[in-house]
Order: structure tokens, then C-alpha cells, then sequence
């Protein structure tokens, strides 16, 4: 149901006032940009670590390797999707990023990336899941393998009683499952290497709904809730 606001109720002024606003901003914008391309660049500088510890996934053609998931691609682009090993859905949270998924695949592969995701639920659960949904990217189940313990975003037992790091922080407790993004790259040899790890408010930019609230006048709106994405559902949900 759509809601009405009063515009009288927050700041109204002449064309004129709104566009030396709007250039006072645009100038702020600006620098936003600069910083940003800064920061890919320094991404981009980080030292490469080695991938030695074989891991493997279920999916569509049965077991492969991490090498596998690039897909003849030299850069890989993993979204940690919350579906742990006993749950009957994907998270909602995680659901709401992978809806801007679908789209972007074609286009990342012409830039030599390979984008991915990965769970620990049995794959036939993600697969039925995807298909309630109707993704079609590439999503892989790591049942039976450490990958997503070892890239800090599934917990064991004795990780959630007694801490662990997650987002680069010692938390005391922690669940089961928190969301994340990883990026490999291989070369010629074979060998793949870790280079970015996010996680948290990292991933905010893979969400293409948040971007364009966030032009809007109320913008996320989330200052009054308890829990800030409270009000996010399945797409199929609302």
C-alpha cells in the first residue's frame, strides 16, 4: 500500500534553491566517486594468498573442484548465501541481494568474472529454492567441506560458544551462519588465490534495491525499526 507524506511537512523551495542544493551536493558526490575509484584501486593492490586446501561442491553437474566454479573464467566472484545444512529456505536477507544477481552474470563474464553462489545446504534444496525464486545463476552447495567455515562465515559449535572473528572483529557469540562475499582469481597454471573477502555493510553495493532507495526522499527508511532490515521478505512473500 503506498504511502503519502506531506511535502510541506519537510523542506519545499524554488527551483532555484533546489539546484544550488543540488550543486552543492553534486560536488560532495563527486568526491564520494573519486574516493570510491581510490579504494577499488587500493582493493585491487591487496597481496594474493594462495588457495592450497582442495575444496568441492555439489551443483547441476555433480562434485567439482573450486577451480570449476570459475567457469573458464580467470576471476571469481563468490556470494556466501545464508542456507545452512538443515534449513528448509534460503534467508531472506541474502534472498533480497540475490535478486539483483540475475542480469549480471553475462555481463561480468565479458569482463573475465565468473559470478557464484555458495551454501551449505544439500544442493537439490538450493536448486528447488533457486527455482521457487526464479534465479538462474550459478549456486553451489559446500556440504561436507570447510570453505565456508574457512572464509569466516559459518561457525561450528564450539565457534558460536565460545567466538570467533567474523567481519575482521572477535564477536563472543555468534550464529551459525552470517553473509559474505569472497573473490579468487586463478592463473594459467591452475593455482587459485584469495584476493577480497567482505562482509557485513561490505555487500551493500551488490543490492541494486538499496541503491535506489537510497536517491529517494525517505531513502532505506529504517531509522524506526528495531532491526533495520526487519522489513525485508522473500520477493514471493510481501
Amino acid at each position: 500500500m503506498a504511502q503519502h507524506f506531506d511535502p510541506a511537512a519537510g523542506r519545499t523551495g524554488s527551483r532555484e534553491e533546489w539546484r544550488e542544493a543540488r550543486l552543492g551536493l553534486l560536488a560532495r558526490e563527486k568526491e564520494l566517486t573519486r574516493l570510491r575509484d581510490e579504494l577499488a584501486a587500493q582493493r585491487r593492490q591487496l597481496p594474493w594468498v594462495r588457495v592450497d586446501k582442495h575444496y568441492e561442491f555439489d551443483g547441476p553437474d555433480g562434485r567439482v573442484s573450486l577451480r570449476d566454479l570459475f567457469g573458464g573464467k580467470s576471476q571469481l566472484i563468490v556470494h556466501h548465501f545464508m542456507f545452512g545444512p538443515e534449513w528448509e529456505e534460503g534467508c531472506p536477507i541474502c534472498s533480497f541481494w540475490a535478486d539483483s544477481f540475475d542480469g549480471t552474470t553475462v555481463h561480468l563474464a565479458r569482463r573475465d568474472a565468473a559470478l557464484v553462489a555458495v551454501s551449505r545446504a544439500p544442493y537439490p534444496r538450493l536448486a528447488a529454492y533457486a527455482e521457487r525464486m526464479g534465479w538462474t545463476f550459478p549456486w553451489y552447495s559446500s556440504a561436507g567441506s570447510d570453505f565456508n567455515v574457512d572464509y569466516g562465515v559459518s561457525f561450528t559449535e564450539a565457534q558460536q560458544r565460545d567466538g570467533a572473528e567474523y567481519n575482521f572483529r572477535h564477536f563472543d557469540d555468534l550464529a551459525d551462519e552470517s553473509p559474505g562475499l569472497s573473490v579468487f582469481a586463478a592463473d594459467g597454471a591452475g593455482a587459485v588465490y584469495h584476493t577480497y573477502s567482505a562482509y557485513g555493510r561490505g555487500l551493500d553495493p551488490l543490492n541494486t534495491a538499496y541503491q535506489l532507495l537510497d536517491l529517494t526522499p525517505r531513502g532505506r527508511d529504517e531509522g524506526d525499526l528495531s532491526w533495520t532490515m526487519s522489513w525485508v521478505r522473500r520477493h514471493d512473500s510481501y
